[in-house]
């Protein structure tokens, strides 16, 4: 069985490792554009910042690794074109130019995704940079050295995440959005407010419900970023305005999404039989709405990737769906969500109810006992748990995950407020946190 792999990052790496140890006849060949595999983007505002010292420890894997399971990789390697009746791929060569064509049995997509750049008056001057894979983070790191004003645009998870990091490097940092607050796709009002104070109280200037019109520069570098609503001094500007999926490829030969989102069932196959796909490229059901969507996460990605494996030869393992379940830390502050917030529920439609606590985690007699904010979203009718956030100096985030199975199993909220979990002092109260959310609920 003749396995070809297009792309090699956290879903293209997991389905790999897994067709090798699964299927020992398989003749696995991996292509892949760069002359690297397997970056953690999420671990780029950490190397950023410093917190993580050697860069190679956000590799989780090598050409060399996999050569050891028997896969040939082949790096800077382009997939030109794709005849999925034929089974052929067209493949250029990036180091010699070179053109030539490979066969396979079955396919497995996972091309990944790409940053969203629109086409800014001035987007060609020198330090505008991406933060997406290795040779992103490299250059901020070196063009951030001699910046003393970056402005970030895109206030989600990266973009947040890099103006702590610059910020704490001792920069003047500016982060522009669109949106009225800060993470707004992933948390409601009552918890982005503490966030904003966060950086707020850091320095960290907040320019949001802006848009970028335009960057002026001198000498062919930026040094200014013009909104519609202000100018903003830049030495450097980092771009995370969000991803796009990476299938031009593919188009008019596979089910898609609007957005160019790749369509897989359960078992991760296409519209296509024998061509799979997974990831960043990929559309993903989304339990809360019962629905496809693109949610691009390294979580879904390593699951799908794996899920590919598995089902290559025949369909035995179904994939759940997703929440969207993610967290973040921002200074001091640990924060999750899983599912809907409120934004998303009036996006999709949906009619919700929510209920809010702020209270200790763990009983007013221990030493400390931190406040923890906790939101619960569930649609009225069926009374389904449909999303949580939660924000505490304390990490709690694990609650999160507890939630996101709550989500995926259709659980109600009165189901929630007399689940078991555990009580001991040193960790929490009698009744969880969860279960009092869920209790005011019920009233």
């Amino acid at each position: 069985m003749k396995v070809a792999v297009i792309g090699c990052t956290h879903a293209g790496t997991a389905a790999i490792v897994n067709t090798a140890k699964l299927y020992k006849d398989a003749e696995i060949t991996v292509y892949e554009r760069n002359d690297n595999i397997s970056f953690l983007s999420c671990g780029i505002a950490l190397y950023v910042g410093g917190v993580v010292k050697d860069v190679q420890g956000l590799f989780y894997s090598s050409p060399e690794k996999l050569k050891e399971l028997g896969a040939v990789t082949k790096m800077r390697h382009d997939v030109i074109d794709v005849d999925l009746d034929r089974k052929i791929l067209k493949v250029r060569n990036l180091e010699t130019d070179e053109i030539f064509e490979d066969d396979f049995d079955k396919l497995i997509i996972t091309t990944g995704s790409w940053p969203i750049v629109p086409k800014f008056e001035g987007i060609e001057l020198e330090n505008i940079v991406l933060a997406k894979n290795f040779y992103h983070s490299n250059t901020i790191i070196d063009k951030a050295k001699d910046a003393e004003n970056i402005v970030v645009v895109g206030a989600g998870y990266i973009g947040v995440e890099l103006v702590e990091a610059f910020e704490t490097n001792g920069k003047n940092v500016t982060l522009i959005d669109t949106q009225d607050r800060i993470l707004s796709k992933y948390l409601d009002k009552e918890f982005t407010d503490i966030a904003e104070e966060e950086l707020k109280k850091r320095g960290i200037k907040l320019a949001l419900s802006q848009s970028v019109v335009k960057f002026e520069g001198e000498n062919g570098k930026v040094k200014k970023v013009i909104t519609d609503k202000g100018e903003y001094t830049a030495d450097l500007v980092i771009l995370c305005i969000g991803f796009r999926p990476n299938t031009d490829l593919f188009k008019g030969k596979l089910n898609m999404l609007p957005n160019g989102a790749i369509i897989v069932d359960e078992y991760m196959r296409t519209s296509k039989e024998d061509v799979f796909a997974a990831g960043d490229s990929c559309a993903v059901f989304y339990n809360p709405i019962k629905k496809h969507e693109y949610i691009p996460l390294a979580t879904n990605a390593v699951r799908m990737g794996t899920l590919a494996a598995r089902n290559l030869v025949k369909p035995t393992t179904k994939y759940l769906g997703t929440q969207g379940t993610s967290g973040i830390k921002i200074y001091d502050l640990h924060i999750a969500a899983t599912g809907l917030n409120e934004g998303l529920a009036n996006y999709y439609g949906i009619e919700y109810d929510t209920v809010l606590i702020e209270d200790s985690y763990r009983p007013e007699f221990m030493p400390t006992h931190e406040k923890a904010l906790l939101k619960v979203v569930y649609e009225k009718q069926t009374r389904r748990i449909i999303g949580a956030q939660i924000l505490s100096k304390v990490d709690l985030t694990q609650m999160m995950n507890t939630a996101s199975v709550c989500v995926q199993n259709d659980m109600t909220i009165e189901e929630l407020a007399f689940v078991d979990f555990f009580f001991q002092p040193h960790f929490n109260k009698p009744w969880n946190l969860l279960n009092i959310a869920a209790l005011n609920a019920i009233g």
